[in-house]
């Protein structure tokens, strides 16, 4: 889209305002919205932005990150392909951003340059990633002491859909006035639980759309009377939210598959094998920044559909990667990869480009992901996952960081800035949780994500 048909498009809606949009370090949606009289300008110019926003908490707590401090500035630079007209928000539009430097160059620290980096190194090798990402969230409603869920139905309930039911049309309306299509909904096996998942696209597109996703669940629940949580762990006694990542990996011209093969048993191709290898890999690193969150490691564990062991297995829900079986007379087009260690309190543009660095670390040196599971792998004997290199997941926040500076893989593909802000942040928050009770742990990530 031009700048041009971006003006075009705003004075059609009526537009007042555009939210420049970003997602820092610690997983927040954040941003700054300018007047559309001024919007031809910001377009090439941007927005300030203080440096010190990437290294901020998600409790706002500015993290000590050498040279983001209170002294330096960035702009926000819009994509103007990203300019969505807002249905939820009365004369309002978005757009997201990349933060550059005042010289117009990519700024080190930013989570969406990052992508485009892995993307660009993809297409240097003639492939392209497409993904999506499956959201559970939980609609809740106000009582004295916090919120308690909205209903008790069961998983897959008609029930659940009764309740959520003007909720859901809503929310679907306003997806589908953003370009974005929606493919299935159900209630979740948690109560007032829901998920809901969306067509794949190519990777910053994918991005992007979870992003507007998560904005328009959040923006749309509370004129149905519900508060709506994407946090990995908004009741301790339900099962946690997920943000289940979709992923396959296509040839240049986005023609072929390249995960599948119709010879395999499980049509997945040696290419397939190799990035599960390298994703398997690094897990132990890559959870660091898939689940983002102090909150995260209240979901992962053995037996709760969240995957807790490096491993993978076809339609396997307990593996870490799941290979998806594929439709019959489309069995191309949707052999896929699920990996389960995702959810929302994860920055999307890290995990994805993330993701993405550990897979092709995979092909490039053609790993081999061992035997696949057919069981729940905690099931297997100790003996027997350490024999097949099955590793549990780092417990908590602060061991999946610990593994993530150990792995170079990772920290070379997001730099230096973004791995000493990132991991400033993820080490401050740690801190700052350890400190409290978990109660206030769960109400600072209840409405947060």
């Amino acid at each position: 889209m031009t700048r041009d048909e971006v003006l075009r498009r705003a004075g059609e809606a009526g537009v007042r305002l555009v939210r420049f949009l970003y997602c820092d370090n610690g997983g927040t949606i954040r941003g700054k919205a300018t007047h559309v009289e001024g919007l031809a300008g910001r377009l090439q110019s941007g927005i300030g932005l203080t440096v010190a926003m990437q290294a901020m908490s998600v409790l706002d707590h500015l993290a000590p990150v050498e040279g983001m401090g209170p002294v330096g500035e960035v702009r926000m630079v819009p994509d103007p392909e990203t300019f969505t007209v807002l249905p939820y928000a009365p004369r309002t539009a978005s757009m997201h951003v990349e933060m550059r430097t005042l010289e117009g160059g990519p700024w080190g620290a930013c989570p969406r340059s990052f992508l485009r980096r892995q993307i660009e190194a993809l297409a240097a090798e003639g492939m392209q990633l497409r993904a999506a990402w499956e959201l559970e969230f939980c609609l809740a409603v106000p009582e004295e002491e916090g919120y308690r869920p909205a209903d008790e139905s069961l998983c897959f309930s008609t029930a659940g859909m009764a309740t959520s039911a003007a909720f859901m049309d809503d929310l679907v309306g306003c997806l589908e006035a953003q370009g974005i299509a929606v493919e299935q909904y159900y209630p979740e096996l948690g109560h007032g639980q829901q998920e809901i998942s969306i067509r794949h696209a190519p990777a910053m597109t994918a991005v992007d759309n979870q992003l507007r996703l998560r904005e328009t669940v959040r923006a749309v629940a509370p004129r149905h009377g519900f508060a709506a949580s994407l946090a990995p762990k908004p009741f301790p006694e339900q099962p946690g939210n997920g943000a289940h990542l979709h992923f396959s990996l296509w040839d240049a011209a986005g023609e072929r598959n390249l995960f599948h093969d119709p010879s395999d048993p499980y049509r997945l191709s040696r290419t397939g094998y190799a990035f599960i290898g390298g994703v398997l890999a690094h897990l132990p690193a890559l959870i660091a920044l898939t689940c983002g969150s102090v909150n995260s490691y209240r979901r992962l564990g053995p037996q709760r559909w969240s995957s807790a062991f490096t491993c993978y297995g076809p339609d396997n829900r307990e593996a870490a990667v799941r290979i998806a079986s594929p439709f019959a007379g489309q069995e191309m087009s949707s052999l896929n990869l699920e990996l389960k260690a995702s959810d929302c309190s994860g920055n999307p543009y890290l995990a994805l480009g993330g993701l993405i660095a550990a897979g092709l670390d995979g092909v490039r040196r053609d790993l081999d992901p061992g035997q696949a599971v057919f069981t729940d792998p905690a099931a297997l004997p100790h003996e027997e996952r350490e024999a097949r290199g099955i590793r549990p997941f780092p417990g908590d926040l602060g061991a999946a960081l610990d593994a993530l500076e150990r792995d170079p893989v990772l920290t070379d593909a997001l730099g230096d800035s973004l791995r000493r802000s990132y991991l400033a942040v993820k080490r401050g928050e740690v801190a700052d949780f350890a400190a409290q009770d978990a109660a206030y742990e769960l109400k600072h990530h209840f409405l947060k994500y």
